[in-house]
């Protein structure tokens, strides 16, 4: 007895590499959009850990100091704010893009989105700077 089944036929795909988005500036930036979050995560756990050890006593709180100075933990605070600082540049250069607000009809212009988050975080960035360097 012979199979009526018909299998169609097989299409032709095309190799695709693990690192495909290497090859294109604007997929690079979104993969390492994407992995600052990393960085982010990094940030929220250190300061959890300082707030831990600041709440345990002052000799627990200088000994997270020390640590906090070791070569590799600088390191890694440096790449991490390289990071995060390229992600908050990526995503108030996306915001205008996510939001189409529009006024009289008209699109409002990518700047008037972007500047205002810009203007935000220079002015809570010498905030923090006053508050750090006043004391």
């Amino acid at each position: 007895m012979s199979s009526s089944i018909q299998h169609p036929p097989r299409s032709y795909r095309r190799r695709v590499s693990t690192y495909w988005w290497l090859g294109r500036w604007p997929y690079l930036k979104f993969i390492l959009r994407e992995l600052s979050s990393i960085s982010v995560t990094w940030f929220v756990v250190q300061t959890l850990l300082q707030i831990s050890a600041l709440s345990r006593g002052p000799t627990q709180y200088m000994e997270f100091e020390a640590w906090l100075r070791r070569p590799i933990v600088l390191s890694l605070n440096a790449v991490s704010f390289f990071f995060i600082v390229f992600h908050a540049v990526t995503w108030f250069n996306l915001a205008p893009k996510a939001m189409a607000i529009r006024v009289g009809g008209k699109r409002v212009p990518s700047l008037l989105i972007a500047a205002p988050n810009y203007l935000a975080w220079l002015v809570a960035s010498v905030a923090v700077a006053w508050i750090v360097l006043r004391g």
